[in-house]
């Protein structure tokens, strides 16, 4: 069982990572592809994610999960707030009782620097301990956690999610940053830095 990584944030919230290795039918055992994706990847991907859910939570009521008009997955009537990413062989969910999240997982990106300045303005680079792969990849990962968080597009990441102070102990953290869209909001962003691999999440 390839559990990645897991953490109890506190006693109604839960996070999970999985480093997909099996084959389909093994996710198929647990739980049911409810949409065609044609992609063999992507269809792993998604039976992962929803795989955490349940493996967070047995009683997680996948049937009833339902694909909002800005494609955020979610339960109508508000059982569980969660949020699924994944990128390459790797899927995370965060899973809470009482409160909105978001989650994201990336693959640190080496190419990442191309486009710094579409998502990062002069002043959150200059936050950052070095301008390099990783630490770009990370403030992409937090701003990607507060979308899904928001969960209803038309958010522009340079604009609408201002970054305010990052906060790194070896490879934990917190980064903060201030919500501009619709609303004004605060919210504090926890990440954990793997050799190749940034996981973000927030809750608020």
């Amino acid at each position: 069982m390839p559990l990645f990584y897991q953490h109890n944030i506190n006693q109604t919230t839960k996070l999970a990572v999985w480093n997909i290795t099996e084959p389909e039918d093994f996710f198929l055992k647990k739980v049911h592809l409810l949409k065609e994706i044609n992609h063999p990847h992507k269809r792993l991907q998604h039976l992962a994610g929803r795989y955490l859910l349940q493996l967070l939570n047995a009683g997680f009521p996948l049937h009833l999960i339902e694909i909002a008009d800005s494609n955020k997955p979610l339960l109508t009537n508000e059982e569980f707030h969660f949020s699924i990413s994944h990128c390459g062989d790797f899927a995370a969910a965060i899973l809470s009782e009482n409160k909105v999240v978001g989650v994201d997982v990336e693959l640190i990106r080496s190419d990442i620097g191309v486009i710094k300045d579409k998502f990062l303005s002069e002043r959150e680079q200059k936050l950052l301990p070095a301008v390099n792969a990783q630490m770009l990849t990370l403030l992409w990962s937090c701003k990607e956690a507060v979308y899904k968080w928001h969960g209803r597009g038309g958010v522009d990441f340079k604009s609408h999610i201002v970054i305010k102070n990052i906060s790194i102990n070896d490879s934990r953290g917190i980064v903060t940053c201030r919500f501009m869209k619709e609303m004004q909001e605060d919210l504090s962003i926890e990440f954990h830095l793997f050799q190749n691999l940034c996981l973000a999440w927030v809750m608020g």
